[in-house]
């Protein structure tokens, strides 16, 4: 089992890696004429092609790659790239990975595929492999996850969303793989070059997976349309997923007075009480998925913390430091269906749960000594309306020897559609004998009947010691009553 989130990697590394380069896959200024950029498709053809740089990505083996003059596609080409994957624990870097990029913007919009072929000196599944990270702001960047390789040659093709995006595109070339099962090995990549095949049928597109997700929103709340994919025929006969990025669509709104979306696919509640359906294009073809958002007008924010921050631990909230938090959705198959839809309102991180039975938030690497936290505070919006029957049970786990206590409450018809902050004491947990090693918090829809609920505010505190009853009595009054 491979114990490396790749994929996090290159999304992260896309930003801030080695260099800066303000190139993009396509002009921004409309007012100056297009410049002419070369139509070279080849990227590494018995060699680098002119203007190719390579990078390693940080954190990575950087003599992972070199080019290979003995094993060549064919035996026929006068050399390879060759890519040696660590084991697992290799002082030099957790894996293999890096991105070649041009010196000067390319015009691709000519192609509709990146195509190479490839080898391995075992079979595996290459983590990522794609194009469009320019070690800059990377707007075009197109992945596959888990390319299957064999020890035998074999053709691969990565198709082009809509090529008329990449008119000036820099980033030619990126992967990035771990060991399989914790052993290194080596592939190998030949013939890497654009093509115009014009066999390639059948695109579909999909923004938020593919999903018709309605949500219900405030003023001001923002959120990021993710799920984004495309799928292709292939010559093969295969049918190849591809993700991709926001600059490939055309986003669009059913009622901007409600909610706008950007070129980045970011939505902004703007009024309200109304609902907007955010769609998307990919030249010209319609992505299935859509967001329809509710909005209810302003949003009622949660009661904003007063309590010293000497006497806090928190777990989420802006209105202390955070300590680290593993997750706040494990998303524990196979018995969970609650998913996550966060959202930021006017600068305000909020914990929204949809399609609710249980989820929990792990904070273990550290765990929390919470000995001297007297509460654990939570405030919860219930947004639906709830029947009388509607029971929330929120767990504590210690991971040390202090158990599971549980601790639940109803909650009455009245109160939904409001914030309700819970101060809930520990000693109201049930089953829970110390916690001096915390590391979950679990929350349970006990009566089947609560939706969805948004969370903020979630920390442990000491409400102080509260003053001791006097053991003697006072002492008689001496002077005169008339005094």
């Amino acid at each position: 089992m491979k114990k490396y989130n790749f994929t996090f990697l290159i999304k992260s590394l896309t930003f801030g890696m080695f260099f800066l380069f303000l190139a993009g896959c396509q002009r921004d200024n409309e007012d100056l004429s297009p410049a002419t950029f070369p139509t070279n498709p080849e990227v590494f053809i018995e060699g680098f092609s002119p203007g190719l740089n390579y990078a390693a990505f940080g954190g990575s083996v950087p003599t992972a790659f070199d080019v290979d003059t003995e094993v060549t596609y064919n035996n026929t080409s006068q050399a390879s790239m060759r890519f040696e994957v660590p084991d697992a624990g290799d002082p030099r870097g957790a894996y293999a990975g890096g991105s070649y990029f041009t010196d000067v913007p390319r015009d691709l919009s000519g192609y509709d595929a990146l195509t190479f072929w490839a080898k391995a000196s075992q079979p595996a599944n290459i983590d990522v492999v794609g194009f469009g990270n320019d070690l800059g702001a990377s707007k075009c960047l197109v992945t596959i996850s888990g390319l299957p390789v064999t020890t035998n040659w074999q053709k691969f093709i990565i198709p082009i969303p809509d090529p008329s995006k990449l008119t000036a595109e820099r980033g030619m070339f990126l992967y990035s793989e771990g060991p399989e099962n914790g052993r290194g090995y080596t592939f190998w990549i030949d013939e890497l070059k654009f093509e115009k095949l014009g066999t390639i049928a059948h695109p579909e597109f999909a923004i938020l997976n593919g999903e018709e997700q309605t949500e219900t929103s405030f003023v001001g709340v923002t959120k990021t349309i993710g799920g984004l994919s495309s799928t292709y025929n292939l010559p093969s006969g295969i049918n190849q997923t591809v993700n991709i990025t926001p600059a490939y669509f055309e986003f669009a709104s059913s009622d901007p007075s409600i909610a706008t979306v950007n070129e980045s696919g970011l939505v902004t509640v703007t009024g309200g009480p109304g609902s907007a359906k955010i769609t998307a294009t990919v030249g010209g073809v319609t992505a299935k998925g859509s967001l329809t958002l509710l909005s209810v007008g302003d949003f009622q924010a949660a009661p904003v913390p007063s309590r010293d921050a000497a006497n806090v631990i928190s777990i989420f909230s802006d209105a202390y430091t955070n300590v680290p938090v593993n997750y706040y959705n494990g998303y524990w198959a196979p018995y969970q269906t609650t998913q996550s839809a966060d959202f930021t309102v006017n600068g305000d991180d909020i914990l929204h749960y949809t399609n609710f039975n249980f989820v929990g938030i792990e904070f273990s690497s550290p765990v929390i000594d919470a000995s001297s936290m007297t509460h654990l505070h939570v405030d919860i919006y219930l947004p639906n309306a709830l029947p009388a029957t509607a029971q929330f049970k929120i767990e504590v786990v210690d991971f040390g020897t202090g158990g599971t206590g549980s601790f639940t409450r109803a909650i009455p018809a009245a109160q939904s559609q409001q914030w309700i902050s819970l101060d809930i004491p520990f000693s109201s947990f049930a089953g829970l004998s110390n916690r001096s090693n915390l590391a979950q918090i679990i929350f349970v829809d006990v009566s089947e009947n609560i939706p969805s609920f948004f969370a903020d505010n979630v920390y442990l505190y000491n409400a102080g010691t509260p003053p001791s009853a006097p053991t003697t009595a006072a002492p008689t009054p001496t002077h005169p009553a008339g005094g």
